[in-house]
């Protein structure tokens, strides 16, 4: 069965909303389009690009789909060439022009449409589409998550979780990587069952 990755950028204080520019998403008044540039560096990008090895399918939602399908295909380089070549898939509930080459738009019941392309395809990425995201996180419907934390704080714009998320166990599978301008590459993989409890104050005593 074929995992499906998501990828995401995120500030410190977990706002994810248009980190590639001020045109990707200015929902609800937000004033930091673009936040992720003055602090990408080659680390990222060198770990951004070696993240992808064996991906063969993007699983987008519709906003990200379309800022992607005006940009890619007239770009070259190693992350074009195969995002014009892999499948992308889209999830949207509206009907919209999928004018990127080997693009299919998702069934209706998104849940068992994703679920059906792990027996199609070995590693799916989501790539941003914070929104369709929630919908993953809320039905535990992801094996690996991807957060690169930038060192900045916003105060305000759409979460990297949003409301909907449920309790969920997640496991560090790689050591943490930093880039010179403070960026964090942290990879998890989803684990079994919900996050236990307990009291601290006899741990605190035992100390």
């Amino acid at each position: 069965m074929g995992l499906i990755h998501i990828d995401l950028f995120t500030t410190l204080d977990g706002v994810a909303q248009a980190p590639g520019g001020p045109d990707e998403d200015a929902g609800n008044g937000f004033a930091f389009g673009g936040w992720q540039a003055p602090l990408f560096d080659d680390v990222v990008g060198g770990q951004v690009e070696s993240g992808m090895a064996g991906m063969d399918a993007l699983l987008l939602g519709r906003r990200t789909y379309d800022i992607f399908a005006s940009y890619w295909p007239h770009q070259d380089g190693n992350i074009a060439r195969l995002f014009n070549r892999i499948p992308k898939y889209v999830a949207s509930r509206q009907a919209p022009g999928l004018d990127w080459a080997d693009s299919t738009l998702l069934g209706p019941d998104v849940v068992a449409s994703v679920r059906a392309l792990r027996n199609r395809h070995e590693h799916i990425h989501v790539i941003g589409s914070l929104d369709f995201a929630q919908t993953l996180f809320a039905e535990r419907l992801f094996d690996r998550l991807t957060l690169w934390v930038y060192p900045i704080l916003l105060g305000s714009g759409k979460k990297v979780f949003a409301d909907g998320v449920v309790p969920t166990n997640l496991r560090l599978i790689e050591p943490v990587i930093a880039s010179p301008k403070g960026a964090v590459m942290q990879r998890y993989a989803l684990a079994e069952g919900t996050p236990g409890v307990g009291d601290m104050s006899a741990a605190v005593q035992d100390g």
